[in-house]
């Protein structure tokens, strides 16, 4: 009978201690380490690596150069990327504002690299936000969602990959960037 209570009194605590994690997770779309991504308004498809140990996400852009339109400080670049879906390459030169400036430091010294906000289909929606540009032709993936994103898509299961399809269409629910959600 003392072993009867135990077990019980186990599986009481067990539910307990699992309860808020179960119900966050039930609530929330779940992405793997690696996804699809389809960059918008070009529909173009990207495997993307969805990295928790960077906090900004980044863009594999060529040719980057700063210039100055009306008052402010904008961005040219060339994207040249293959569609997953289609095989085809995507070239085509982007202008875009600037949104800041981001200094990387790492081993090779430090780095500064021009922000945009750019829209970026996760699952079936559609997400506006920051990406550091940089050439990242050496990389495996032309696309790396930091933490600022990751926060607005879901849970990460760092086991798996390709567990959401993008599927944007015009019906898609559009989450703008938030400035006043960002960390440091």
């Amino acid at each position: 009978m003392q072993l009867m209570g135990k077990l019980f009194f186990n599986a009481m605590l067990l539910g307990v201690l699992l309860s808020p994690f179960t119900a966050t997770a039930d609530d929330k779309q779940v992405f793997g380490w690696v996804e699809k991504a389809t960059l918008q308004p070009w529909g173009i498809e990207v495997k993307a690596k969805l990295d928790s140990g960077a906090l900004t996400s980044s863009l594999d852009a060529r040719h980057i150069e700063m210039f100055e339109k009306g008052d402010e400080e904008w961005v040219r670049f060339r994207l040249k990327l293959e569609d997953q879906a289609s095989g085809e390459d995507f070239s085509d030169q982007i202008e875009r504002p600037l949104y800041r400036e981001l200094a990387v430091r790492g081993a090779g010294g430090r780095d500064e690299r021009p922000v945009v906000l750019l829209e970026v289909c996760m699952g079936g929606t559609i997400y506006e936000e920051q990406f550091s540009l940089r050439d990242r032709e050496e990389m495996n993936y032309p696309l790396l969602l930091g933490r600022r994103t990751i926060s607005h898509l879901g849970l990460l299961d760092v086991r798996e990959t390709f567990l959401q399809e993008p599927d944007c269409g015009d019906d898609a629910e559009l989450v703008p960037h938030d400035s006043e959600d960002e960390q440091s």
